[in-house]
Parts: C-alpha cells; structure tokens; sequence
C-alpha cells in the first residue's frame, strides 16, 4: 500500500494554477491584495487540477493517538494514561478540538494506533453513523502495537511496525475522501509525542536537539534539559538517515507520527488538501515529504506552534503558517481555526465577480 500511494502522488497542475492566477487578475481587488491567500487558492486549484478548486468542505479532522516508550526517561510530568482518558474526552465531546470542530462544522474521528492502556469503558466505536457526521465522534480501532518502545534505548519500532502505522494513515485517509470529506486536518494525542517529534525534525533538518525541542506540556527547566538529552543520545545512538523515512520513524518516531505522514500521502494521492496542526503534524509531514517529495503540494500550514521544531519543519517544507496565536496543544485545534481561512481563499475563485462582469472600471 504505501509503495503504491507514493507512486499515485504528483506534481501540482500548472496550467490550472496559471487559470487561477489569470482569474485572479480579473476580479474585482486590487492585483495581489489578498496576499497569501492568492497564493494559497492557486496552489489548491494545482492540486485539483481544475480552476476554481472545489471548496474544501465538508471537512475531517482525524486524531491519531499513541504512547511512547521514551515516558519511562521522565520527559513529561503527565502520567501515559492521560492518552486513553483523553480519547475519552474525545469520545463524549468534552475537549478543545470538539468545540472548535463543532464551531467549524467538521467531523472527527479518533484512531487508536497504539495506545499502551486501556482505553475507558463506555469507549467503544460511536455508531453506525455517517462516516463525516459532524456531530457525533467516532473511534476506529487500529492498533499497531501498546505503545512505542524506548528510544533512548532501542529503536522505538521495527520497520514493518512503522509500515503497518504509516498504512493505518492512508487507510483513514482513504475512508474519509471516499466519504466525500473535501479537505483532511490533523489531530494527535499521545503523552510525551513532542520528544520523538523533536527527534523526527532534528533528523530530517540536521538540527541540533537543542533548536528543536521545546516544553510540550510546560515542563520545567530540569525536565526540558533532559528532554534535550534524551533526543541527542537518541540520535546518536540510531543515527537515522533522513534518505531513508520509515527507517526514521522506526528508530525515533511514534505510531501516530508515522500514522499522520501515512494520512498526508494518502490525502496527496487522492489530491485532496490536508491542513497542519503542530508540531507532531509538521515533523509527520517530514517523513512524508521525504517518502514523496510531491506531497507538500498539499500540505496547507494551519498554525505555527509554540514549539520550535514546527517552525523548523515548516521552513524546510517551505511553507507558511496562515495563523500564529502561540498555540500549543495539539488535537487539531490549530489547524481546525485555519479552516475558515482556508475555505475564503478558495470561495473567492468561486463568488467574486470579474471587473467586466460587475461593470467596473479597471484602473
């Protein structure tokens, strides 16, 4: 499956971004005065391969969680269980990505892909319902393995382990279009996942640990600098070659980074956007670049994260973040509030008239 989505993933249309670019000068703004959204809506009308691009709706936010071995070295003062009682909270509608998914009118849908404990009782798959039914949270089952192993003293997964998640990823990615979702948003949640995110950016940019990792849930001084311990002695110790993804994300990554690049190669095979949250996202969406170098074409930046490893991915990624509010939770919340700025963009080529349709004047 994964040899097979890369080989489905392709350039941008450029005869379509260039329609998109000549119908842009025709409509009725001042050339270039929608800033980067001029720029977004051509890079989606290259992605469709049609001028305008279908609105991006209705939209998907898919929540990948997963634990990590690297907990057990103290680089978080949560206990691991706050990943089940958080999919929970998913579950009933209680978390920030609910409310914000409620306001945007998106559907969500939690994976388990390796959660260590388990998981609340009452939480079992949501229903029969409608696959993108905005109002009622789903689970989907499928899980890899209870957790990563350590990486600071193992590798995290084998490679068929971090196969097997990274086709998790294109399975829901899969699921979701084929169920008419227009646009796919990313979600994580795993306690202690900014430690192997750190690790995925620093090996993918070549930068130290110390430019890469950041406080995740707020953790004191004591515990960042052993977090940036753990991260370099991991490097050291595997030395992953960025040349060589799933080798990467075997040796430092987590189930649901390698679950999130799977989803962003699905949703680039199937041409459909899919829009960033943090930094799990963004240290996903370098593996994912590094699988299928084609697949940044659509990659859309949400946010950009208070942790400083999302900044360095996106740059490496070229790519520009279309809110910073200093956001750093996660869940897809991030990416969730870029929605709208998303959906304008493209609703422009759709409903602004032409200068000669509306009888204006040019300049």
């Amino acid at each position: 499956m994964l040899e097979t989505t890369i080989a489905e993933i392709g350039p941008l249309d450029e005869a379509a971004m260039a329609a998109a670019r000549e119908l842009h000068g025709r409509l009725t703004k001042p050339a270039g005065s929608l800033g980067a959204l001029e720029e977004l809506s051509v890079r989606l009308a290259g992605l469709a391969g049609a001028c305008p691009p279908p609105l991006p709706e209705p939209a998907a936010v898919a929540i990948f969680a997963g634990d990590h071995g690297v907990h057990a070295q103290g680089v978080s003062p949560w206990p691991q269980e706050v990943t089940a009682q958080m999919i929970g909270n998913f579950l009933a509608g209680g978390a920030v990505v609910n409310a914000f998914a409620r306001q945007a009118g998106a559907a969500v849908t939690v994976v388990d892909v390796g959660v260590a404990t388990a998981l609340p009782a009452g939480d079992a798959p949501a229903g029969d319902g409608p696959v993108l039914d905005p109002g009622v949270p789903r689970l989907v089952d499928a899980r890899v393995r209870p957790g990563t192993r350590d990486l600071a003293v193992t590798a995290a997964l084998t490679r068929d382990e971090a196969r097997a998640a990274v086709e998790v990823g294109i399975r829901v990615a899969h699921e979701l279009v084929d169920a008419g979702a227009g646009i796919l948003l990313t979600g994580d949640m795993g306690i202690g996942n900014t430690t192997p995110a750190a690790a995925l950016v620093a090996a993918f940019t070549g930068t130290d640990p110390a430019g890469t990792t950041g406080r995740g849930t707020g953790v004191d001084d004591p515990t960042y600098r052993r977090k940036v311990e753990v991260v370099r002695a991991a490097l050291e110790r595997h030395r992953p070659d960025p040349a060589d993804p799933l080798g990467v994300l075997a040796a430092v990554g987590g189930l649901e980074h390698a679950a999130l690049a799977g989803l962003i190669l699905g949703a680039a095979a199937r041409r459909v956007p899919v829009l960033l949250d943090g930094v799990i996202a963004c240290s996903a969406a370098l593996a994912a670049a590094a699988f299928a170098p084609d697949a940044v074409g659509a990659m859309v930046a949400g946010h950009r994260s208070a942790e400083p490893g999302a900044t360095l991915a996106l740059r490496r990624l070229g790519l520009d973040p279309l809110i910073d509010l200093g956001l750093r939770l996660g869940e897809g919340t991030g990416a969730l509030l870029a929605l709208p700025v998303v959906t304008g963009a493209v609703r422009v080529l759709h409903e602004v008239a032409t200068f000669d349709a509306a009888g204006v004047s040019e300049k």
